[in-house]
């Protein structure tokens, strides 16, 4: 697909995470080694770069922080800024409104987190009738406990979503892969895999 029918959605990018108390800024480097060339290469070929910051009433995440911005250093220039309320980008954002008008068919998935508002927003992208490339190199977790008391590593949740989104919602794939387009076939709404 051309740089003109795809779009790079950055999501979540934002101070707000440095307030969080599982925030781990050791991780920060590895994620933003992949992310900054994800966006820059996307500019270079013309793609538009879309913003996600996530608003809500109260805590780091409300606009009265003064976090909701871009995460330092990160250096991007939206073609178009969106805020949503909910975990998926395209929930009263605004978001697939200016996708269906700019007739973008295939989107990039890349942020935070990772198995959280990425992965909604790519299974809710493959649901709308988008192509997705999901860049898990481009996303940044976090350690979560569940229920039973088990530590689950930002690797294991990476190696999760992975396994439940590729071949089924998404195409995982690297920087250079998504940056390329249709390295390989992409998961189509209907079971069909398109070029």
């Amino acid at each position: 697909m051309s740089a003109q029918k795809t779009a790079l959605i950055v999501i979540d990018v934002q101070e707000s995470f440095r307030a969080a108390p599982y925030w781990d800024e050791d991780s920060l480097p590895t994620f933003l080694s992949h992310l900054q060339p994800l966006i820059d290469g996307a500019k270079a070929a013309g793609m538009p770069v879309l913003q996600v910051f996530h608003a809500e009433g109260t805590g780091p995440f409300s606009e009265a922080s003064g976090l909701v911005e871009t995460m330092a250093p990160l250096n991007i220039e939206p073609d178009a800024i969106f805020k949503k309320p909910r975990h998926s980008a395209l929930v009263g954002s605004g978001l697939d409104v200016w996708l269906n008008t700019h007739g973008i068919r295939r989107v990039i998935i890349s942020g935070i987190r990772t198995e959280q508002c990425c992965e909604t927003t790519a299974r809710h992208a493959y649901d709308l009738g988008y192509n997705v490339d999901f860049v898990s190199e481009a996303t940044l977790t976090f350690p979560m406990t569940d229920d039973a008391g088990r530590e689950w590593s930002a690797d294991e949740l990476h190696a999760r979503t992975k396994l439940v989104l590729s071949g089924r919602f998404v195409r995982v794939a690297t920087v250079k892969e998504a940056l390329a387009g249709a390295a390989e076939a992409l998961p189509s709404p209907g079971g069909t895999a398109v070029a």
